[in-house]
């Protein structure tokens, strides 16, 4: 039979074929990859309808195909009679009912999860993951990625309504929001598709379903009336985090957005005020004003991001208040009330004095807990922290419960996607044999402002609370060449180096391309290069990353490009 492109997204009449994922022999089964389509509007998978071995390839990558072309031979169609579809229907009637047995469950989908299922499959571990939602978890549907996106397009905005900077007038700059949010969900769909594809090729089952344990070795996953019993030699618990529930009244108001509702509004406010100036809040704020939205935000605490370094907090509190955001810190949110002409009033309190805030969306950025949920640890024996938050895990990422693994959010540990990730393969080399402990001292974090902020190592804080002999050394960017021909002169790049220990321990920068410097930075201090090795490393130019060698040579002799 002959196998042929039946549709194409959206209104393009021809593709061209991508990555053929199938050779001649292939046993396919419904729903497997069997090749990309790039269109106008991006790239997607075509799917299998049905069971049948692949028996010749007709199209080649690069060609160009129409709906209707063959693109492949394929024999051995399963026949349907009467008979199964009614005996499938009663069937799907009562429900249906599985059991499984694992060499590894894996129970989440997310950045910690998939990981740990493709890392555990790669070592020859037979796999099954569950997940109650989409893959990809909180990180790709509705944080790290989405917002990225929406970083980019803000950006792209920004810049073309200040073209006249960089030498060009662009008249009737029309903004989109609903392209934007298209494209945010275009590049979300492809990352999906993308796990979809690599937990196929890697022989890893997929269940979709609620997962609660039975016993310690057992877990029953439901997903309507269907039921399966899954029994496992190792667990690894990987089911994210969720939204905090803020007690402030007036929350439940129309008005109010949370960091997941934003993600999908395409109607964008002429003003919001943001609760909460940590990284979600800080990276909103940003992309908002880049937008032409009138921004305040208003922060519990002293100071915004207080992960970081204060002189970063200051930084990019000055840059905020000359983009035009309203920084309000040392602020309480009492409540949130409707005014007469719909509009959204902030109350809070500021040095005991009530002040209030009116705009036209309010959106609470403050936090994420542990998603527990109705996991049923309780029936494994599974302990949680000390305050309730989180599962309880050593530094093998096991809990109490031997053979069950907690990585990500959920053990509440450190909440960032590359942590989870890398605690999911940690988890797995331990249940391969292979002794290994997680270690945070040199974890990269980054906050994706405008400028981005990025950090790894201790912190002049950490310092100073252990009494650690530090020399620091700091470089701006608006003595960068490339930086300067970015229109990014903003900000700094900050080492920090035990003089004791003569090594260097820490790093930050709040300038462009933090995001990927901070990379180099982390190979540096994980790996305990010295200031010597790094001066006598050759940095390309005109590049960003010239801010290190700069800043490292500033710890000695003194940056060569820099002087106050």
């Amino acid at each position: 039979m002959d196998i042929k492109l039946d549709s194409l997204t959206g209104k393009s009449k021809s593709a061209r074929i991508g990555k053929i994922n199938v050779k001649v022999g292939d046993i396919i089964k419904t729903n497997d990859i069997l090749l990309q389509l790039e269109t106008n509007k991006g790239n997607s998978p075509y799917k299998a309808k049905r069971s049948y071995t692949i028996e010749k390839i007709v199209v080649e990558e690069g060609e160009e195909v129409k709906v209707g072309d063959t693109l492949f031979v394929a024999s051995g169609e399963e026949k349907e009679n009467p008979k199964q579809k009614v005996d499938y229907f009663a069937n799907m009637l009562k429900g249906k009912k599985e059991e499984l047995e694992a060499e590894l469950l894996v129970i989440g989908a997310g950045p910690g999860g998939y990981v740990s299922a493709i890392y555990a499959a790669k070592n020859g571990l037979k796999t099954v993951i569950v997940e109650s939602e989409r893959l990809g978890g909180t990180c790709l549907n509705v944080g790290c990625i989405p917002t990225k996106a929406l970083v980019r397009s803000s950006e792209v905005y920004n810049d073309v309504i200040n073209g006249e900077e960089y030498g060009f007038e662009a008249k009737e700059v029309k903004l989109n929001v609903g392209k934007v949010i298209d494209r945010k969900d275009k590049i979300k769909e492809s990352l999906v598709e993308g796990i979809d594809y690599l937990l196929q090729k890697n022989d890893i089952r997929l269940i979709k379903g609620e997962a609660a344990f039975i016993d310690n070795k057992t877990v029953i996953v439901k997903k309507g009336k269907d039921e399966y019993t899954i029994k496992a030699k190792n667990t690894i618990v990987a089911t994210g985090s969720k939204i905090c529930k803020i007690n402030i009244p007036g929350i439940e108001l129309p008005f109010v957005l949370n960091s997941t509702t934003a993600l999908s509004n395409k109607k964008l406010p002429k003003s919001i005020t943001i609760i909460g100036g940590g990284v979600i809040g800080m990276e909103f704020a940003f992309v908002y004003a880049n937008f032409g939205v009138a921004v305040n935000v208003v922060e519990y605490a002293d100071r915004l991001l207080t992960m970081v370094d204060s002189d970063i907090s200051e930084e990019i509190k000055r840059i905020a208040v000359e983009k035009g955001i309203n920084i309000y810190t040392s602020s309480n949110v009492t409540k949130i009330e409707k005014s007469e002409l719909g509009e959204a009033i902030v109350i809070f309190k500021n040095n005991e004095k009530e002040k209030y805030l009116i705009s036209e969306n309010v959106l609470v950025a403050i936090g994420r807990e542990p998603n527990i949920g109705e996991l049923g640890l309780d029936k494994a024996g599974i302990e949680l922290n000390a305050n309730g938050k989180g599962i309880k895990v050593n530094s093998c990422l096991e809990t109490n419960v031997e053979g069950i693994y907690a990585v990500g959010d959920v053990n509440n540990v450190i909440q960032l996607a590359h942590v989870a990730s890398h605690q999911g393969m940690v988890a797995v080399d331990n249940i391969l044999g292979n002794k290994k402990e997680m270690e945070y001292d040199c974890v990269p974090n980054v906050i994706f402002t405008a400028p981005e902020i990025a950090s790894v190592g201790a912190s002049e804080a950490q310092c100073a609370a252990k009494k650690i002999n530090i020399k620091i050394s700091k470089f701006p960017f608006c003595a960068n060449g490339k930086a300067l021909t970015m229109g990014a002169e903003k900000g700094f790049i900050k080492i920090i180096k035990d003089l004791d220990g003569n090594r260097i321990i820490g790093a930050s920068i709040i300038g462009a391309d933090a995001s990927s410097l901070i990379s180099t930075l982390t190979l540096i201090i994980k790996n305990n290069i010295s200031e010597e090795k790094i001066i006598d490393t050759i940095f390309a130019h005109p590049t960003t990353g010239e801010v290190i060698h700069e800043s490292v040579l500033g710890l000695s002799l003194g940056a060569l490009h820099y002087h106050e």
